[in-house]
């Protein structure tokens, strides 16, 4: 029976417990999304017990930037800072990993200088404008910026690299039947819905190599008419046959932190469950989980196989070191 304690082994990667620092905007990015000594120092401060970090969210291209001080991997020219931000949480003892993303319908044009795109001319939760529907050459275009990206991961020194498919952006816009309506390919049904998503995850898993490669995964859209959790067991299942390694469960169009759900700690959970049951790969648990008993619960009942925690490890860096202790003490 493991517990919140002990390591896990992933892909020749040995992760020192189940605590994650999941991927959390902090806006301290430069304005061309270069690193920062603050954000170093904020993911320095974070890193020193948790066996996992997952930097946040990282736009792949300027058109795909959802707000200004975003952190980018857009760029060759951003690689240097994004190595001296991997090496930071590597020398903490936690494993480095980097979010990458596409906004889609939701990047915000005042900062990215151009008009959305997403899979569908339909507004976006969350959106700032109606946006351009992609043609077949913009997909085939915004996969290769996933790649590219997922290079310069490499190359800055990450252990692994996971891709952005929840709360709503371009990724979770396309398997949402709420905001695609498209009668191509890439629409329609769940395998057409399903198709540019893992066209994305083919790619970077081609570039990424021997680096961990996960996946956040919108399970839910909690809208009627929306993507379900019933197809994200689907999807889930053909993310394990491509070769991702951990699937990072939350929420879809809804996004992270769904108004009618927050009066309870875990509250992804039982999404996260039902992909774990379906999948043979590890499964991170989210959802405003402070209590590090509660915490250590959810993984000694199998659950699921790691917790992320962010709100209170924004507000306290010191979290999970004293999460950790609270519970050896308790042996």
């Amino acid at each position: 029976m493991a517990t919140l304690l002990d390591p896990l082994l992933v892909r020749g990667f040995s992760i020192r417990n189940r605590i994650v620092l999941p991927p959390m905007a902090t806006g301290l990015a430069g304005s061309a999304g270069e690193v920062t000594g603050p954000l170093i120092e904020h993911y320095r401060a974070r890193s020193r017990c948790v066996g996992m970090v997952i930097v946040e969210h990282s736009y792949v291209s300027i058109e795909g930037k959802a707000g200004p001080h975003q952190l980018g991997v857009w760029s060759d020219e951003l690689i240097p800072g994004l190595s001296r931000l991997a090496t930071a949480i590597r020398e903490q003892g936690a494993v480095a990993v980097i979010q990458i993303n596409h906004a889609g319908g939701k990047a915000d044009p005042r900062a990215s200088g151009t008009k959305p795109i997403a899979p569908s001319p339909v507004a976006v939760p969350g959106g700032f404008e109606t946006p351009r529907e992609m043609s077949v050459g913009d997909i085939e275009r915004v996969v290769g910026r996933f790649a590219e990206a997922a290079e310069r991961a490499v190359k800055a020194g990450f252990d692994g690299v996971e891709v952005h498919g929840a709360h709503g952006f371009l990724l979770s816009q396309f398997l949402s039947p709420i905001t695609n309506r498209r009668r191509d390919e890439f629409g329609g049904s769940l395998e057409g819905r399903m198709r540019f998503p893992l066209m994305v995850v083919e790619e970077v898993k081609r570039i990424a190599g021997g680096k961990l490669l996960l996946y956040r995964l919108g399970a839910d859209d909690m809208m009627e008419g929306g993507f379900t959790v019933s197809e994200a067991e689907i999807l889930a299942s053909k993310l394990a046959d491509l070769g991702v390694d951990v699937i990072d469960v939350s929420g879809g169009l809804c996004g992270s932190r769904p108004p009618e759900l927050q009066s309870r700690q875990g509250y992804f959970i039982p999404l996260a469950e039902r992909v774990r049951r379906r999948v043979g790969v590890p499964v991170i648990g989210v959802g405003g989980v402070r209590d590090p008993y509660f915490a250590d619960k959810v993984v000694r009942e199998g659950r699921v196989d790691l917790v992320a925690v962010g709100r209170a490890q924004l507000e306290d860096p010191d979290w999970s070191c004293k999460a950790l202790e609270i519970l050896r003490v308790g042996l």
